[in-house]
Formats: structure tokens, C-alpha cells, sequence
């Protein structure tokens, strides 16, 4: 039972080309199946790990690559097919790749330093899942959800730039505490 966790992760990061593959093909209703799996298994595995302290190395390395990779490409799907702006994408894009450098170049300057998410970056997880779910159940099942694409969208791209501001603030005062302490 103490894998349950990686293999949750597993299965999100198994749905990464399948729903990619829905989506390009405007297949939103069973897109829209795959993705809320994906998305219970996050909660689930999350639950599971910290209620029963079922974590790994390997869930602590790859949940969050799970969860990236899925956004992501779900993203730039919905941008290919002209659902969601380019713009957003590039926001939500350029954050990630900031947070995978920024930690990146910490680690050469610096040495290792163990980086948990932010409550903002939680957030901005969140609302980019609950934007790709509201976009599908819209082209899917419920198109009276069309008014909330928009706003949606811009406060994904705020919380989104926000949190990425965020992280670059604490790694920049962590490198500087890591230099006054070398």
C-alpha cells in the first residue's frame, strides 16, 4: 500500500499523451474523463502520502512532474486548437520553466536546497486544473460555462505570474543567506 501514491502518479503521467491525443483531435467529452481521473489521482495521492505518510523520493521527484507535464501539454493542446489564447500558455509555460532553471542554478551556485511549493504556487496549480476542467465541461457537456472562460483565464494568468514572482523572490533570499553563511 506504501506505492499506492507512485503508482497514482504513474497513471497521471500515463494520461499525459492519451489526453493529449483527445484533445487535438476534439475529443472533449473523453478528454474531459481523463483529465478528472488525472486530477482525482493528484488529490488522492496527496491524501494518501501525507495521511498515512506514504511518501518516497520518487513521489517527492515526480508528483510534481506529473502534475506540470499534464497542465502543460493540456495548455498547449487548447492553445493548438485555439481554445485558450497563446499568451496563456506562455505564461504558464515560462513559469514552469523559470521554477525548473531558477532551481537549477540554485543547486550549481549554491549547492542542494530542498524547495517545497508555496501556497501561491498550490494555487496556481489549482486554477490552471480547474480552467482546463471548466474549458472541457464547456466544450463538452455544459456550453453555459463560456462566460467564465475568460475570467478564468486572466486570474489563472495573474496567480500564475504572481507565484512565479514568488519563487524568484525566496530562491534570491535564500541565495543570498546560502552566501553570507559561505
Amino acid at each position: 500500500m506504501h506505492q499506492l501514491p507512485n503508482l497514482l502518479t504513474l497513471l497521471r503521467l500515463a494520461l499525459v499523451l492519451p489526453i493529449a491525443g483527445l484533445l487535438l483531435s476534439d475529443r472533449h467529452v473523453q478528454a474531459l474523463v481523463l483529465f478528472a481521473v488525472a486530477g482525482c489521482s493528484d488529490g488522492l495521492d496527496g491524501f494518501l502520502a501525507r495521511r498515512y505518510g506514504w511518501t518516497s523520493r520518487f513521489g517527492s521527484l515526480f508528483d510534481p512532474v506529473a502534475d506540470k507535464l499534464l497542465l502543460v501539454t493540456s495548455f498547449i493542446c487548447l492553445t493548438m486548437t485555439q481554445v485558450l489564447p497563446f499568451w496563456l500558455t506562455l505564461v504558464v509555460f515560462l513559469r514552469d520553466l523559470v521554477i525548473l532553471l531558477g532551481a537549477g542554478l540554485f543547486r550549481v551556485l549554491a549547492g542542494p536546497a530542498e524547495f517545497s511549493p508555496s501556497r501561491l504556487g498550490k494555487l496556481s496549480t489549482l486554477l490552471q486544473m480547474l480552467l482546463v476542467l471548466c474549458l472541457l465541461l464547456e466544450l463538452s457537456l455544459v456550453p453555459a460555462l463560456a462566460p467564465l472562460r475568460w475570467p478564468l483565464s486572466w486570474l489563472v494568468m495573474v496567480v500564475t505570474l504572481c507565484s512565479g514572482a514568488q519563487y524568484i523572490w525566496d530562491w534570491g533570499r535564500k541565495y543570498r543567506y546560502a552566501r553570507t553563511r559561505a
